[in-house]
This record gives C-alpha cells, sequence and structure tokens, in this order.
C-alpha cells in the first residue's frame, strides 16, 4: 500500500467523523464508539489468523486489508494518522527485533 493511499483513506476516515451514522459504516462505528472499533478489530484480526491457517493467499489479503482499515478507523477515532505508525516503522528500521524488544525494556 502506497503512501497516498494511507493518506486518502486517512482523510475519508476523518471526513466521515462528521458524517451521520446512518449514512456511513464507518460514521456508525464512530458513533458507537471505541468498544465497537476495538471488536472489529479484533473480529479482524481473528479472521486474518484463521485464512493463513486455511493457507489461502487471496483470503489473507482480504482479511489484513480489513484489518488495516480497522485499524485505520482507531487511529482516527484517537485523533492519529497513518503517518505517525509509519514514523515509528522507519524508527525501527534497521533495528533487529531483539534490540528493539530490549529499547522497550521487555
Amino acid at each position: 500500500m502506497s503512501n497516498q493511499v494511507l493518506e486518502a483513506l486517512s482523510r475519508v476516515l476523518e471526513a466521515r467523523k462528521q458524517a451521520s451514522p446512518e449514512s456511513s459504516y464507518v460514521a456508525a462505528l464512530y458513533h458507537k464508539g471505541l468498544d465497537a472499533i476495538l471488536k472489529k478489530i479484533g473480529e479482524e484480526a481473528t479472521e486474518t489468523v484463521m485464512a493463513a491457517k486455511d493457507g489461502d493467499p487471496e483470503k489473507v489479503i482480504y482479511e489484513t486489508a480489513d484489518l488495516w482499515f480497522h485499524s485505520m478507523v482507531l487511529l482516527a477515532h484517537m485523533g492519529l494518522g497513518p503517518e505517525e505508525v509509519l514514523k515509528e516503522l522507519e524508527r525501527r528500521f534497521g533495528l533487529s527485533g531483539l534490540e528493539e524488544k530490549a529499547r522497550r525494556g521487555e
């Protein structure tokens, strides 16, 4: 996914905050609140895991897209955007997983 797609999706998700819950799936999620958004992320994470266990690459891609989408809904709900996540990934780039874990004190 290119940064342009993430930025465009982020703008749409932000705009949906002002939409009527009856007019948009995302607006309805925002209206239901954080718990509904978190529940949806949990569902999508589980579906992604199940698709991977089934070994179907197309299903993995589809479910991962749903997981990323709903994660972006959460970010927007919290006043965050993909740029913060991308900055964090960039910060981690080049670090070993063990080094990153040690920095977090785990």
